[in-house]
């Protein structure tokens, strides 16, 4: 008998789109064992209401804590349809997808370079609305009403989450002369990029509504990244976001 545990970590190796086969070998978990897991993930769902879906909706618990996950889910997320109507949700925060769905598990799956985090629920695309077939910089990205209220209370958070799924921090330098001799300055900048270009405005208009001053930046005739380098609005991004680790 395998616990809940084990059965998730194997169907999250599944929902990577790895065959039975190859997962069967990783996990010593027989083939016809994974099979019947995945026509029956009911169980895996407790059947906890969903507070969008309902047909009287409620407001998202630990709101600040999803706009942190819609960034990240906006970033590097993956919804994906599976048996019966359950999906999972791929994505490289435990601590954010376990606040969402707190009764639902969330899975651990080493990969090479990385490490994804699962959880299977029936109800994640009522939370992620954006959810849809092909990737997102292929089709329209908007919030919802409610979604744009919890980013409109809780900016930082939704930014944080979208700058550590695609954004980085460098160190940028310079040289110049003084007196005659050159002289070398370095200088901290936040990049974020992401193919999307609504995504990159949605970053950009919750950038403008904190007061950090930002612009666009292409490479080639690829305009993906959005920029900050001005000293004040390093430091307000140096206090909320940070350098990610």
């Amino acid at each position: 008998m395998y616990d809940v545990g084990t059965r998730e970590r194997t169907l999250a190796l599944v929902a990577q789109g790895r065959s039975l086969n190859s997962v069967s070998k990783q996990t010593g978990i027989s083939r016809a064992a994974i099979r019947s897991w995945q026509t029956r993930l009911e169980p895996l769902d407790r059947g906890v209401p969903c507070p969008r879906c309902s047909e009287a909706p409620t407001a998202i618990e630990a709101p600040s804590s999803y706009a942190y996950l819609l960034g990240l889910y906006l970033g590097d997320g993956c919804i994906s349809a599976g048996k019966r109507g359950v999906h999972s949700l791929r994505i490289a925060c435990v601590e954010a997808v376990q606040i969402a769905r707190p009764d639902n598990k969330v899975s651990r799956v080493a990969s090479a370079g990385c490490q994804y985090v699962t959880s299977f629920s029936k109800h994640w695309p009522c939370l992620f609305p954006q959810h849809g077939p092909g990737k997102k910089h292929d089709r329209r990205i908007a919030l919802e009403p409610w979604q744009q209220q919890i980013v409109d209370s809780y900016p930082w958070e939704f930014i944080r989450g979208l700058f550590h799924s695609d954004g980085c921090r460098i160190t940028n330098w310079a040289t110049r002369m003084v007196r005659g001799e050159r002289k070398r300055y370095e200088y901290p900048r936040y990049f974020f990029t992401n193919k999307s270009d609504d995504i990159r405005k949605l970053y950009g208009d919750t950038l403008t509504a904190v007061g950090v001053e930002w612009t666009s930046l292409a490479r080639g005739s690829k305009p993906f990244n959005i920029s900050v380098a001005r000293r004040a609005s390093v430091t307000l991004m140096d206090a909320h976001v940070g350098p990610k680790y």
